[in-house]
Formats: C-alpha cells, sequence, structure tokens
C-alpha cells in the first residue's frame, strides 16, 4: 500500500530522517490525490529523492506551528491551497463562506485571508536564512500588481507582500524540480533568477535586452490610473506563451518584479511521470475524527486526462495558469489509473468525469502551437472557429471506449465541462452521438454564460445562434435514441458590459426556451482574469473602450434575480428591474409577461413612483 507523506515528527523518525529537505506548507488540509498541488508538487520532489513533509493548515496565531517538523534543509514550499484563499472564503457578495469543502468537515477559518504570503511571512521570521518558494493558484495569479476585489483595491505582486524569495507560476512541477536541484548543489537565489515559469523581486540593475522583454506599467502609476492596470494586463497575456513570449518587468518603488518565460509543455511522457506517482488517493486519516474534506468527493473516481484551455474565456484564468497549449497523458496512463480507482472499496462502478478544463480538448488546436506558439493576434474559437482549428475528438472517442470496455466500469460520465462550439466544428460529427449515448447521467453541464451578442462579445464566447444549434443538436439526438436528457445551462449576472436591459434579455431567452437555472453564479472578479481587469479599469483591454460595469450590489441582485425570475423571493427585485428599464410590457398576465401579477403590479408602481419622488 502507498504510504502518506510524512505530517508529524514521529512520521519523520519512522523514517529514519535526520532532518527533513523541503517543508511544504499548504492552506488546504492533506489530500493525496492528483487534483490536489500539495499532493503532485510533494510526490514530484519524492520521486527525485528528497525528503519532504507536509505542514497542512498550521495555526498562523502561533508562529511556532510552523517549527514543529523542524528547519528544513533546502526551503520552505508555501501554497495558500487548490482555490485562492480570498476566493476560498467569501462569497461574490463579501460574505463569509459558511463552508470550506478544502478543510475536514468544512469548518471555516482553518487559513488566514492571503494565505500565501501570511505563511510566507512567518516562514522568513523564524528561518531568514532559509529560501522561501511560493507557487499554486493565489501565487500564480497575484505575481503582479492585481485587483483584489474583496479589499477593493489595486495590491502590489504577492512577491512583495510575501517576502518570498522566487516565485513558480503554472503547474509548477518543471520549476519546483529545477530550483530542487539548484538548492541541492549549493547555487544561490540569484542562480536560480533565468529559471522558465518563475518571477522574483530584485532591488539590482536589471540587466537585460530590451528586444527580449516587456515592461509593463508600474505599480505606482496603476495606483493613480486605472487605465494603466487594463494596459498592463494586456501586455502581460500577451507573453505568458512559452515560444513567443517575452520576459515581463514591473517596475516598484525600489525595486523590479521580474517573470521569466513561461515553462514549456509537458511532454506526453513527463505528464505520464507525473500521474503515475504512487498517490494514495485518499484524505489523510489524521482527519477521520475532523471529518470528511468534501473537495475529494467531486474527484475522488475522476481522472484528469489534459491540461490548458485554447477557450480563453475573458472571465476564466486557466488559461493565465496552465496555459492555451493542451498537454494531454496517453491513454496507457489514464487507463492504469482507471484500474487503480475500480480497486478502490468504494468504487460503484462510475468514473465521474474524465477530462481537464475543458473535457474535449484532447490536443492543441493547431499543428503549429508546439513550433511557434499561439497566436497573440486572434482566438482559436472566438468570436469563429479559426480556419487553422484542428477540431477532432477521434483521440477521445477511442480513449472513452477504452475505459468503457475496462472490467468493472459500469459507466464513464464527462462532467467536466464540455465546448459546444469545439463539437460543432468537427465535421465528422461522431461525439456527439457518442457522448448522448454513453457519457451523459441524464444531465449535461454546459456553459452558454449569457445570450446578449454585446455580453458575450466581452466575455469571448460563442454567440447564441451557436448555443441554439447544439441545443437542436442535442435534443435530435437524444430523441434518436430514445433517451431524456437535458441540458443544465450556466449562465453568469453581473459580468463586465452587462446592465440591466442584457439581464433582462437573458431573462426573456430563458424564458422562450423553457429553460430555469437552479444555480446563479453573480461574476466574481478575481485576479488574473481579463473581465477582472475589465471591472477595475471600466476598460476593454483589447480595445481600450469604455465598459458597462455593475459594482452595485442592489444592482447586481436585480440581474441575479432576473435569472430566476420565476422564484417567488425575486419578485419585488424583478419588477424593480423592468420599471427602471421600462419593460412594463413583460409584468401582466400573458404568456411572454416575467411578471405575472394584476393588482400588485398597479400597487407597486404607484410605490416605485412615490419612492422616485422622494
Amino acid at each position: 500500500m502507498n504510504k502518506f507523506l510524512p505530517i508529524s515528527l514521529k512520521d519523520i523518525q519512522e523514517r529514519q530522517w535526520k532532518e527533513i529537505d523541503f517543508l511544504f506548507i499548504s492552506g488546504d488540509a492533506y489530500v493525496d490525490h492528483p487534483s490536489f498541488a500539495t499532493a503532485v508538487i510533494t510526490r514530484v520532489l519524492e520521486a527525485k529523492g528528497y525528503k519532504v513533509a507536509i505542514l497542512a493548515q498550521p495555526d498562523w496565531h502561533k508562529p511556532q506551528d510552523l517549527a514543529v517538523l523542524g528547519k528544513p534543509r533546502l526551503g520552505v514550499l508555501i501554497s495558500g491551497g487548490n482555490l485562492d484563499s480570498m476566493l476560498a472564503h467569501y462569497t461574490a457578495a463579501k460574505k463569509p463562506r459558511q463552508q470550506d469543502n478544502y478543510t475536514p468537515g468544512g469548518v471555516v477559518g482553518k487559513r488566514p485571508d492571503h494565505a500565501t504570503a501570511v505563511y510566507a511571512r512567518l516562514a522568513k521570521k523564524l528561518w531568514p536564512d532559509v529560501p522561501v518558494i511560493i507557487g499554486g493558484i493565489e501565487a500564480s495569479l497575484r505575481r503582479f500588481a492585481h485587483y483584489d476585489y474583496w479589499e477593493n483595491k489595486l495590491l502590489p505582486s504577492i512577491l512583495l507582500s510575501s517576502g518570498a524569495d522566487i516565485l513558480v507560476y503554472g503547474m509548477g512541477e518543471t520549476q519546483i524540480a529545477e530550483i530542487a536541484d539548484f538548492l541541492a548543489g549549493g547555487a544561490s537565489m540569484e542562480d536560480m533568477h533565468y529559471i522558465r515559469g518563475t518571477a522574483f523581486y530584485t532591488t539590482n540593475p536589471l540587466d537585460y535586452e530590451a528586444k527580449t522583454m516587456v515592461k509593463v506599467p508600474s505599480y505606482a502609476s496603476m495606483v493613480q490610473d486605472k487605465a494603466l492596470y487594463a494596459q498592463a494586463f494586456q501586455l502581460q497575456s500577451l507573453e505568458q506563451d512559452p515560444f513567443n513570449g517575452k520576459t515581463l518587468i514591473q517596475e516598484y518603488e525600489q525595486g523590479y518584479v521580474v517573470q521569466n518565460l513561461p515553462p514549456l509543455p509537458l511532454t506526453q511522457e513527463e505528464m505520464d511521470g507525473i500521474y503515475d506517482l504512487p498517490y494514495t488517493r485518499q484524505v489523510h486519516p489524521s482527519y477521520k475524527k475532523a471529518g470528511n474534506v468534501a473537495a475529494i468527493e467531486e474527484v475522488k473516481f475522476s481522472i484528469i486526462s489534459q491540461r490548458g484551455c485554447f477557450g480563453s474565456c475573458a472571465f476564466c484564468a486557466i488559461h493565465s495558469h496552465q496555459g492555451r497549449i493542451i498537454q494531454a497523458r496517453s491513454h496507457a496512463s489514464i487507463l492504469a489509473e482507471a484500474k487503480k480507482i475500480t480497486e478502490d472499496p468504494d468504487f460503484k462502478g462510475y468514473i465521474h468525469d474524465v477530462g481537464g478544463p475543458t473535457a474535449n480538448f484532447r490536443h492543441p488546436s493547431c499543428a503549429k502551437q508546439l513550433k511557434v506558439g499561439v497566436c497573440k493576434d486572434r482566438q482559436c474559437l472566438f468570436p469563429h472557429p479559426c480556419p487553422n482549428l484542428n477540431a477532432d475528438h477521434a483521440d477521445y472517442i477511442d480513449l472513452l471506449r477504452e475505459l468503457r470496455a475496462l472490467p468493472k466500469v459500469k459507466k464513464v460520465f464527462i462532467r467536466s465541462g464540455i465546448r459546444y462550439d469545439y463539437l460543432l466544428a468537427d465535421k465528422n460529427n461522431d461525439f456527439l452521438d457518442e457522448l448522448c449515448r454513453y457519457h451523459v447521467s441524464g444531465q449535461l453541464k454546459i456553459a452558454p454564460e449569457h445570450v446578449s451578442p454585446k455580453v458575450l462579445g466581452y466575455m469571448g464566447k460563442p454567440g447564441k445562434d451557436v448555443y441554439l444549434k447544439f441545443m437542436r443538436a442535442f435534443t435530435n439526438k437524444n430523441k434518436e435514441l430514445g433517451l431524456k436528457q437535458y441540458l443544465v445551462p450556466y449562465f453568469i449576472s453581473s459580468h463586465p458590459g452587462c446592465s440591466l436591459k442584457e439581464a433582462i434579455e437573458l431573462a426573456e431567452f430563458l424564458r422562450d426556451t423553457k429553460q430555469h437555472p437552479e444555480q446563479v453564479q453573480d461574476f466574481i472578479p478575481t485576479p488574473g482574469s481579463a473581465a477582472t481587469a475589465m471591472y477595475y479599469s471600466g476598460l476593454d483591454p483589447n480595445t481600450m473602450k469604455k465598459v458597462y460595469i455593475t459594482n452595485n450590489p442592489h444592482y447586481k441582485a436585480m440581474q441575479r434575480a432576473l435569472m430566476q425570475y420565476g422564484a417567488p423571493r425575486n419578485r419585488e427585485l424583478v419588477k424593480e428591474a423592468l420599471l427602471l428599464e421600462h419593460r412594463e410590457d413583460l409584468i401582466g398576465m400573458g404568456p411572454k409577461c416575467l411578471l405575472h401579477t394584476k393588482q400588485a403590479v398597479h400597487n407597486f408602481k404607484a410605490k416605485f413612483k412615490r419612492s422616485k419622488r422622494k
């Protein structure tokens, strides 16, 4: 049976280690599963022969708690967790969440706000001479000056707030292995200032050639001028390609943040090597009394088959973290993991998911990307699929068929998201049949996000006509197969560019298509996305033109209510929104009305007019 990595002095002593090489501090509980960054990075280092111990969710109120496993010989590695710690703590309404899915028993408050920076400062204070390396999603997306929605202000790079020696951005396996080898060989931190996929802060004069670097607006200048934040984001996003990107530099009062070139895409062999490591695939048994870690439930019987996304939606930072170039595992590696899953005593015959950020992306969008990189002046799918797009599901279909044929496997589902415009671009059109016939559990989740051309343009999502085409194709295919299966669409309210007018347009679409979303997502401006740059600056980074922004909590509540206009709890908000937009035609008793009332409408209008006069 595979062993967990040490989490206590007792564990370390049982291995007869005199000291550890690396201490990994995590804002999440320890789950030894390849969907959790803590497990992946520590297993990669273990495979290289390093002695690694894990300190999960230490009490930051007691700095001495960080020292319970001893001083590490080579370095302290820090990750805030699988989510940005502020997103883990607070909702879109900036209210504290009631549950933390990455903590045993869902208990909240087991990590601090801005966890990565807090842990790093404590580690530096405890061991000033030990290198501190930060990574994970929080560090990755906060590597430059960034807008923090919950604090509602522009913050400097996390390198400054944390005091870390070096930052690993992206998934990090290649970088951390290289850093470990440098440290083991006695190298200084300055010796590592050229490692791909890393960033660092320096007060030394920079010795870079202008042709190999791009200077983005300084932190001080962006504090004074929000437009420069949009400009900085655009410059940063254009250089996140490993083949055609350049070194990025951002100036601060006394120094510079430098981002080196992104790491090269992992080969299939390298991807396989990472996921073939001896994970236990379990929550650490020390949490048994505290309760389960809920986040494991969604992924325990799921398989990551690839990384990266060339969808590049404006509200998503996956392409900034994982890149636009798809990196995929081999069938053999995936099948080996599936066989391990079938041996789990809790396995009931159902593999819950096989995918990545977008399930049906199994290879780069075009052949040239692994030679010269992705295009800087166009997207692969937006506003229309590129003529060079290689829309082919053959490999994914073969993989799914092999998984279905495994003993003990009853069903293989796809839940991590289908990009339906890419599916429709595949001229062979075999995948839709396979999808509906074998891989839908009664409901298929998709993400059209909106229907207004204006809003979709800011989102970087396909038009309403593409969504309708897929709806018809899905419905017809299920009729042909004699199956009753349904689409579950996800929509976002209050996205940049969306006013009450566009929100009503979406509500009318939902009415006409007889869709009733059970879940509504209010836009959350998280670090690292184009939509967040729009939200903070009021400008579209692509064009530098003004964008309508909804940041009034009451207006956001009205947009959210319109997406569930039939819910009694939303009645007053829907009325107010319709009256504000002079859409009284949607209030009444007709089939096209969003609000079915009689005398209540008259009473509300009178009340509304009185309040306006006041």
